[in-house]
């Protein structure tokens, strides 16, 4: 057996929303690991719509993604920053804010950050 899988995002395991409607992430599961499917709709900010959720207070998630479309900016803690655009690789640390930029969603696919995050703490 090959051990080939194909799975739509649109059919996730979970789908955790983001508060006030501004998002989602949807979750894969495969193979005990998460890969993740976020849309992060424009006025998202990690510190109001995620924060609430994680009870840190800047994102300790370490993220390994793409993005697919959209724009956003990464505030390290310590004041480094990026923005990312469609076709971008990332690699986010912890210990960071993020937030959309303009007016269209920003779509990242993340392999590594996503198991855990906007899950409610607790």
């Amino acid at each position: 057996m090959s051990g080939l899988v194909s799975r739509s995002f649109d059919q996730a395991d979970e789908t955790r929303p983001f508060a006030d409607g501004k998002g989602r992430l949807d979750l894969l599961e495969s193979s005990g690991a998460g890969v993740g499917r976020s849309v992060f709709e424009p006025g998202w900010k990690w510190s109001d719509h995620v924060k609430p959720l994680a009870g840190t207070d800047s994102c300790q998630a370490n993220h390994t993604g793409y993005v697919v479309s959209g724009r956003m900016k990464i505030v390290m803690d310590d004041g480094e920053s990026t923005e990312l655009a469609p076709g971008d690789f990332m690699r986010v640390p912890p210990g960071h804010n993020a937030w959309v930029l303009g007016d269209e969603p920003c779509v990242i696919v993340d392999w590594t950050g996503f198991a855990d995050y906007a899950k409610p703490a607790g």
